[in-house]
């Protein structure tokens, strides 16, 4: 039953996070497809439209076939590894599961148009446009980092500890 719980849980987060990762590229599209731009905190962040082809910064432009390959292999795996119940940490699930629906929301868009929809443009320094599904990313990928880190610790700990060593 605990287990049940964590993954109802944890679907429901992945859900909303694609659900805001589409509705925020629906409004991009609506408001910003006319090369318009809106100031969100001035000097720091706009939003403007742009499309992309490739994964961060544009690279690998044109490799559409192989970025919803790898996505979907990715996803796959990261989704049945925490619904399996071989995923023993909550930090951990939870980060996949982030990271799993930012890999989602960028999935849809790549299989529904070719291209990924960004609009997010820190204007403050020279940064790539971005959008919700690659903040998620980005956000689990930060916390799994941070998580690895913190086990390692508590393992050489463990070792030091240990009447053995």
């Amino acid at each position: 039953m605990k287990h049940t719980k964590k993954h109802i849980s944890c679907m429901i987060m992945i859900v909303l996070i694609v659900l805001f990762d589409r509705l925020t590229k629906y409004f991009a599209e609506k408001e910003l497809m006319d090369s318009s731009i809106v100031s969100f905190i001035p000097g720091i962040v706009q939003f403007r439209y742009a499309e992309n082809t490739g994964m961060a910064f544009s690279m690998l432009s044109g490799a559409r076939w192989i970025f919803i390959a790898v996505t979907i292999v990715a996803c796959v795996c990261v989704l049945y590894y925490m619904f399996s119940n071989r995923c023993k940490s909550l930090w951990l699930y939870w980060s996949l599961g982030v990271i799993a629906a930012g890999g989602i929301g960028n999935l849809v868009d790549r299989i529904a148009y070719g291209y990924v929809v960004d609009f997010i443009e820190p204007i403050f320094v020279d940064f790539a446009v971005f959008n919700i599904a690659d903040c998620a990313v980005t956000c689990g990928a930060v916390s799994l980092v941070a998580y690895m880190i913190v086990d390692i610790i508590k393992d050489s700990k463990k070792v030091k500890e240990s009447p053995d060593a």
